[in-house]
């Protein structure tokens, strides 16, 4: 937004506040051409693959998108849901239940939600908040481990998108809540239901989002935060070190990742004998490619064809009641001193003085 073309500032208009949601992003359709925009948005991002640009711009559009755009269009169109992709629909729901849950709590917000990559593209959803009168945004990244590669590229956008508006809103982002006590218990109780249900297994495998190891090395937390995640986790679910494992999936390239790799290491479960695992992917809220292709489908293949006899997989968050109450609670910390909590009387004062503000407008106008 070009600081000519914001809305223009009406004296005495009661400020709103707006939480937005913010997840990765998802390709519009299961098609390779869909897929193959998103990509070219997600793997330019300087955030996510740190190679000189005009190299790596050699390697993505004469390689990367030519030869995997169709391949991973066929792995979304196995997932794809008739309401779209599964990111997208969690992500909105999520949105909207949180919503519902601020206002019985008594918070008059707004609550929206943007893609990092694609739509709705970060950028316009900020500008529409603006539009409709929201000069205080908490910005709220859909992923609990803080990683230079994900949270600190939505704060880009943030920023970069700020800097050319004028007037510029009162923000707050939220940098990670890898140990928040409403989080782990969420997952704890989703995990917990599942086994009431099915038993539980030999081994649970946590598996996060992979990162190269040299962000590691250069003073990312990710790794660290992954790690005291699957700790706390651990802990409420009463399991020893030998009860579970610690994995990262999704390598891309021959770089070495942070290990060790998921894969990998289901397959040698499966060799040693493991007869059930079951897999939960905490740093994941929403299920998405990489939990409902690359796990529930690679994953279970990778075990059963390596000896294993059982594979599950456990479902993100997604809507559970749980993982939105803490979302709720995530969200009032980090509201707190912003007068969301409006009395009527406090409405009505405000409506007064917007009332005054507007007719001391207009006398300055005439006296123009």
């Amino acid at each position: 937004m070009r600081p000519d073309k914001e809305p223009s500032y009406t004296h005495g208009a009661i400020p709103k506040t707006a939480v937005l949601l913010v997840n990765l992003g998802t390709p519009q359709s299961p098609t390779a051409p869909a897929v193959r925009r998103y990509l070219k948005e997600f793997l330019w991002d300087p955030r996510v693959v740190e190679i000189p640009r005009a190299v790596w711009w050699c390697i993505l559009n004469g390689i990367i998108l030519p030869l995997r755009s169709a391949k991973s269009a066929e792995k979304y169109a196995s997932i794809w849901t008739t309401d779209g992709s599964p990111l997208k629909v969690h992500t909105e729901r999520q949105a909207k239940l949180l919503r519902g849950y601020l206002g019985e709590r008594g918070h008059q917000v707004e609550v929206a939600h943007a893609m990092r990559y694609g739509q709705p593209a970060l950028p316009d959803v900020l500008d529409k908040l603006k539009a409709d009168g929201c000069d205080r945004i908490l910005i709220l990244p859909a992923y609990p481990q803080y990683s230079g590669t994900t949270t600190a590229s939505v704060f880009d956008v943030v920023f970069r998108h700020f800097s050319r508006v004028r007037n510029v809103p009162e923000l707050r982002l939220v940098k990670h809540y890898h140990d928040h006590e409403a989080y782990i218990l969420a997952l704890k109780k989703s995990i917990q239901n599942y086994w009431d249900l099915n038993g539980r297994p030999d081994k649970l495998v946590m598996s996060f989002h992979g990162v190269p190891k040299r962000t590691l090395m250069l003073g990312d937390p990710y790794h660290c935060e992954c790690h005291k995640t699957a700790r706390l986790l651990a802990r409420q679910l009463q399991l020893s070190a030998d009860d579970y494992v610690v994995t990262f999936q999704s390598r891309f390239g021959k770089a070495e990742w942070l290990q060790p790799y998921t894969a990998p290491m289901l397959q040698t479960l499966g060799k040693e004998g493991k007869r059930r695992v079951d897999v939960v992917c905490p740093g994941f809220v929403s299920d998405c490619l990489e939990t409902l292709e690359e796990i529930a489908m690679e994953g279970k293949q990778e075990f059963l064809h390596a000896g294993g006899k059982e594979f599950h997989y456990i479902p993100c968050l997604n809507e559970d009641p749980a993982w939105i109450t803490a979302l709720a609670e995530i969200t009032e910390q980090h509201l707190i001193g912003w007068p969301t909590m409006l009395t009527p009387a406090m409405q009505a004062e405000s409506q007064a003085e917007a009332a005054v503000s507007r007719q001391q407008a207009l006398l300055h106008g005439a006296e123009q």
